[in-house]
């Protein structure tokens, strides 16, 4: 039982972090039914920010996560501008070259800029056990994690149903066709999509390496991003909170 407890804790633990990414996924998904290659690694260029932001310049570890936020939010609506909307968003195949292009443009950046030794991230969460059954322990990092990912799923949701972006978001998901036709401008409604996707991933990545048994290193995000793709596919690609539901049974 002390066993299956650690294991159960673990689980949530590791299927929440893959929860954020999967939100990040679907949230791309469901408006362009694209799957974004390079959102693991948007995001952990964005945990990078972080940590520079934390380590170098003496801010607050969630101040520094907030700014990283808004700035992989502001890259990622340059690359919907620059590099996405010029293509037909019915025709995936140059979408998806560019996305594959975008996994290794970054992870090499990533590499050039701050090598590939890994590096400890500040702790966001308190440390230590929330409560302990023998061998298996309960740890903050896990209790905070759930909760993290509760909250944003949350405050997208009050997002995309009661605010006027997010019915335009809504609209652009259901049918881009009818959208334009009663005047809502899907490129920006896009771009901010995008933007969205990417802080999401932000903040997932940064809740990832916090784990003190992690590190942050260039490549830690690529084994977390087939784990929440599956967890976005088993989630239904097009639901928020089914990505919930598949990252914590995928971590399971």
């Amino acid at each position: 039982m002390e066993l299956f407890l650690a294991r159960l804790f673990d689980g949530i633990a590791n299927g929440s972090a893959y929860a954020l990414l999967a939100i990040a996924i679907v949230l791309i998904f469901s408006a362009t039914t694209l799957i974004n290659f390079a959102q693991g690694e948007m995001a952990m260029l964005g945990a990078f920010v972080a940590l520079v932001l934390a380590t170098e310049r003496g801010l607050p570890i969630w101040i520094a996560v907030i700014l990283a936020m808004a700035i992989s939010a502001a890259f990622a609506a340059g690359i919907e501008r620059t590099l996405i909307r010029p293509f037909d968003p019915a025709d995936h195949l140059p979408l998806v070259i560019i996305t594959l292009g975008l996994f290794l443009a970054i992870n090499a950046f990533a590499g050039i800029v701050w090598r590939f030794s890994p590096r400890s991230f500040p702790r966001m969460f308190p440390s230590g056990n929330a409560l302990s059954f023998g061998a298996a322990t309960l740890t903050w990092y896990t209790i905070f994690t759930l909760v993290t990912v509760v909250v944003t799923l949350v405050l997208l949701t009050l997002l995309f149903t009661r605010t006027k972006i997010g019915l335009a978001f809504r609209a652009v998901s259901s049918n881009l066709e009818s959208s334009q036709l009663v005047g809502i401008r899907v490129g920006p409604t896009l771009q901010f999509d995008w933007a969205l996707a990417a802080a999401v991933g932000t903040l997932g990545a940064c809740v990832y390496v916090a784990d003190p048994i992690r590190q942050l290193e260039p490549a830690v995000m690529v084994r977390v991003l087939i784990f929440a793709a599956a967890a976005a596919a088993l989630g239904g690609l097009d639901s928020i909170w089914g990505a919930l539901v598949g990252g914590l049974s995928i971590g399971l």
